[in-house]
C-alpha cells in the first residue's frame, strides 16, 4: 500500500518505521515456491503506484528514493468461505514461513520490517487509499 508513513511496534516499542513509501504485507501460501518469492520482491521494487506531474501511475517507489516496510502477515490466507472462523489451512506452515519470510527480507534489500511471528501493532497513513493485491500464483496461470 501506498503509504505517508508507516511503523510497527511490538510490546508497545517501535521496531520499524518509514516515511513517504510503500508498506507491503506478506504471507506465504503453501503452494508457494522459492521463485515465488524472487517474483514478488522484483514485483514490489517495479510496482509503479505513485504519481507523475501529471497524476498518473507512473513511478515507483524506488524511482522516487522512498521507503519499504515489510510486513509478515500469515492471516491473509484466512479462509472464511464456510463459517465465521477464519481457516488459516492454506497458508504455509510456520516454520516453513518464517524461512520464506527470511529470505525475501534477504531478497528484498534494504527496507523496514516487521518481526515474524510477534503480535505486531501495525500504524499508517494510507495514501489514496491505494493497497494493491499481488499474488504470484496469479503470475503462474497467465
Amino acid at each position: 500500500m501506498r503509504v505517508g508513513w508507516a511503523e510497527v511496534q511490538v510490546a508497545g516499542a517501535v521496531v520499524a518505521r518509514i516515511g513517504e513509501g510503500q508498506a507491503a504485507l506478506l504471507g506465504f501460501g503453501r503452494e508457494d515456491a522459492p521463485e515465488d518469492l524472487g517474483w514478488m520482491a522484483r514485483k514490489l521494487h517495479a510496482l509503479r503506484i505513485f504519481e507523475d506531474e501529471t497524476g498518473r501511475l507512473r513511478h515507483s517507489a524506488d524511482d522516487l528514493g522512498l521507503q519499504h516496510l515489510l510486513v509478515p502477515q500469515f492471516t491473509l490466507y484466512g479462509d472464511v468461505a464456510r463459517g465465521h472462523r477464519p481457516d488459516f489451512g492454506p497458508a504455509m506452515p510456520p516454520a516453513d514461513a518464517e524461512a520464506a519470510w527470511r529470505r525475501f527480507v534477504e531478497m528484498f534489500g534494504p527496507a523496514a520490517s516487521g518481526v515474524f511471528g510477534a503480535d505486531m501493532r501495525l500504524a499508517s497513513e494510507n495514501r489514496g487509499p491505494l493497497t494493491i493485491l499481488i499474488d504470484s500464483r496469479r503470475a503462474r496461470n497467465d
